[in-house]
């Protein structure tokens, strides 16, 4: 593990998990197989996120978290609920691969050459580092094909008939820049988030393990750690959350002409609720994501260095 010393008592500057050792490719194939991992397993909860958003506040087709799920499984069955999640588990098996990939190895970079030690600020710096390099290469692309499959979907419109039939389409007929609908905000709620949540982590990790390095692998603390540091990040990234998915949705060319048009709408037309819209299902499911990566990633890490 690595301290670094700001005042008494002593507090962690990096994940508790990461170490010196942690960069390369290693780190690469490791997130790639914590996102698979958590993707599969919430993936339910970011689809009801998505609907949430996208329905309208003056016209809402769904009650709640519950009455869309409800609905989605009557509609469409279980598998409603997972109408996407293919892209989504192979994207966030990429996203976390460039997430901690970016961040494992922007550490290196960002540690005192003599001590070893990584400053909080530069914590900051190598979380948002991650973000920005998940939103480009990952995030982005994966998202839009999500929110336009599952748009599709709600609207009744059999446009798609799933995501690499959407993908097909979508660059057939827009070109690669149709993947990059609504880059702007997601590359600002990314960087936001990850600059928030990591340094999050690393406190809350520290205060629930009482500075215990023993529980420095541990999935559980690390999970319970991570699964409220998401749940913080949230309160900062929801407005661009909800602007990215309508900028990404269906009728986005034809609604908006640009990030800032579509935000100056929803503020118009809807107030600033609208940019709180599905602010508890996506508390829960990033929640969720995060503790599960969190958990996941010292576990696979272990197991991939007793054979990498």
């Amino acid at each position: 593990a690595v301290w670094y010393q700001a005042s008494p008592p002593t507090v962690r500057a990096s994940m508790a998990f990461v170490t010196k050792k942690d960069s390369g490719y290693k780190t690469v194939v490791k997130g790639f197989l914590t996102g698979g991992t958590q993707a599969a397993l919430t993936y339910p909860t970011e689809y009801v996120k998505t609907q949430l958003q996208l329905q309208s506040k003056s016209n809402p087709e769904y009650a709640g978290i519950v009455d869309c799920a409800k609905k989605t499984v009557q509609q469409h069955g279980v598998k409603g609920l997972y109408r996407g999640a293919g892209v989504r588990i192979i994207g966030a098996g990429f996203q976390q691969m460039f997430r901690w990939g970016a961040y494992t190895n922007l550490t290196q970079v960002f540690r005192d050459e003599k001590t070893g030690k990584l400053s909080q600020t530069n914590n900051i710096i190598c979380g948002m580092g991650a973000g920005i390099c998940e939103a480009v290469c990952a995030v982005t692309p994966v998202e839009t094909v999500k929110t336009r499959v599952t748009d599709d979907m709600r609207r009744g419109t059999g446009k798609y008939s799933g995501s690499a039939d959407a993908i097909v389409k979508i660059l057939k007929s827009e070109g690669p820049l149709g993947l990059y609908r609504g880059a702007f905000p997601t590359i600002l709620k990314q960087g936001t988030n990850q600059a928030v949540r990591m340094p999050l982590q690393v406190q809350i990790f520290s205060i629930i393990s009482f500075g215990d390095d023993t529980k420095k692998q541990s999935p559980i603390y690390n999970g319970a750690a991570g699964f409220l540091a998401g749940c913080g990040s949230v309160l900062l990234t929801q407005p661009q959350d909800c602007v990215k998915s309508r900028m990404q949705s269906e009728a986005a060319k034809e609604l908006y002409k640009g990030t800032v048009d579509c935000a100056m709408q929803m503020m118009k037309n809807e107030g600033p609720a609208a940019f709180f819209s599905g602010a508890i299902p996506r508390m829960v499911q990033v929640g969720m994501t995060s503790g599960i990566s969190f958990a996941l990633f010292p576990v696979i890490s272990q197991l991939l260095n007793k054979v990498m």
